[in-house]
């Protein structure tokens, strides 16, 4: 039998060591693919594609998220909360969604190297990778999906209002083909990709939120005082205005509703170690809370005192007179949901292009985005012709969604991440407003889902 030469044994040798060597090079190529691919899906998502907005861009995105129809729903809120208690809620709202806002800013960068873009991968963070997504995003998916199906009841009403203030003597029209007009716009506007595309729109939308708010309340005062208003509850019975008080819980929660994407917005920052995003985020954040406290206090309390328990649960359609400046207004009220829409769509067309995508591995193309997002803006419009009650809506979605996205969930992260010491300021406030806002998620749906009862009973579909 031969035997092996010594270059057959040091080839044998080497022959396992150099294919193991492989083994690693092939791996790091794999993981080179997949990180090219990951980030080439990640320059494609809406929320992550462009991050070169200014400080000014977040004022005016926040604007455009927290100043919406529920502005114009106040006056009719602090009819049925009383002035003492109207007062407190208000001033507590603010307060309290400014404080969990900033928790939010703050939690965005909490980790060296990391952004935490969205709402839920926050939520991920906090509670966990799956039960992080459990926690977050049904309620943040009710939250947008329920403001773009108010506001396309919004839109539509407003146009409707407008079509009735300038053409009194023309023939009505369906609210239903005035909510088809509103989303036709929508049909358009959806195909821009992420949020720096759509600031343009969002500037538009800030300015006439604070133009028709200056509108409502300064008609009011212009009005003054009516004849024998009354500030007591409108309702004669106890459980109407028990009621009542839970539903315009619901509707100030309503208002404050921004925070559902206020880190995507954040997202759309550029940040680096020595100037980190949370900066100019912050500021515009402040700017923001300026101008929502100079639409929401003044129409809230002038229109309360001008027209007591009578107001209409939107104010402009207590204004009947000058009819030109009440058709302006609501054309403002339109082009600002237009802006309001866009800004709470994004991030679901985020979420349903990244399950597309990433689990269900679609070539990120525009056919896919076409009909994506096309499909989504059908669905709102079809349940917004369906269930156009503004004002149980507000109630409904305001307590049920909001209060726990905007009052109390950015206290709970807040409490599992940076863990502050027990019976401090801090562990105080976070469980104060967590207890405030699960009363607010537990009353306020109840009121808003019993107006919904009452007005479906009279009620015609597609009427």
């Amino acid at each position: 039998m031969g035997t092996q030469s010594e270059d057959d044994k040091s080839y044998a040798a080497s022959a396992p060591s150099e294919a193991t060597s492989q083994v690693p090079l092939h791996a790091e190529k794999l993981a080179a693919e997949k990180t090219a691919e990951q980030k080439a899906i990640d320059d494609w998502l809406p929320i992550t594609s462009s991050r070169n907005a200014k400080w000014w861009y977040s004022a005016f995105h926040n604007v455009t998220a927290m100043v919406g129809a529920g502005v114009l729903s106040l006056p009719y809120a602090m009819a049925a909360l009383g002035w003492g208690p109207g007062i407190v809620v208000l001033i507590l709202s603010w307060v309290i969604t400014l404080y969990t806002l900033w928790q939010m800013v703050e939690m965005h960068e909490m980790v060296p190297g990391k952004r935490f873009d969205r709402y839920h991968e926050l939520g991920q963070h906090a509670f966990g990778e799956k039960l992080g997504l459990y926690i977050v995003v049904p309620q943040q998916l009710i939250v947008e999906v329920g403001v773009n199906i108010v506001y396309m009841v919004t839109g539509g009403k407003s146009l409707q209002k407008f079509h009735q203030t300038v053409c009194p003597d023309c023939k009505d029209i369906k609210l239903t083909f005035f909510i088809m007009i509103f989303a036709s716009v929508h049909f358009v506007l959806s195909h821009l990709p992420n949020f720096n595309s759509i600031s343009g729109i969002s500037l538009a939308a800030a300015v006439m939120s604070l133009t028709y708010s200056t509108i409502a309340w300064s008609a009011s005062l212009h009005k003054g005082v009516q004849q024998d208003v009354e500030y007591g509850y409108r309702s004669k019975s106890s459980i109407g205005t028990v009621f009542n008080f839970f539903t315009a819980l619901g509707d100030v929660a309503f208002a404050y509703a921004g925070h559902n994407v206020v880190l995507e917005i954040q997202a759309t920052i550029p940040s680096t170690p020595e100037k980190p995003s949370k900066g100019p985020m912050w500021k515009g954040v402040m700017v923001a809370y300026f101008v929502v406290a100079l639409c929401y206090f003044p129409v809230a309390l002038i229109g309360y005192k001008m027209f007591g328990n009578t107001v209409d649960d939107n104010i402009l359609i207590t204004l009947k007179d000058p009819a030109w400046l009440i058709a302006a207004a609501n054309m403002f009220v339109v082009i600002h949901v237009i802006g309001s829409y866009q800004i709470y769509a994004m991030p679901v067309f985020d979420m349903l292009e990244t399950l597309l995508v990433k689990k269900l591995h679609f070539k990120p193309s525009r056919p896919l985005r076409f009909i994506t997002r096309n499909t989504y803006v059908a669905f709102t419009m079809f349940i917004a012709i369906t269930f156009p009650f503004f004002g149980g809506l507000l109630g409904f979605f305001g307590g049920f969604a909001f209060a726990p996205t905007t009052y109390f969930l950015p206290c709970v992260m807040w409490l599992a991440i940076v863990k502050p010491k027990k019976f401090s300021f801090s562990w105080f406030a976070n469980w104060t407003c967590i207890v405030l806002g699960l009363l607010l998620m537990t009353l306020s749906p109840i009121g808003g889902l019993r107006n919904i009862i009452i007005n479906a009973k009279t009620y015609k579909f597609y009427n």
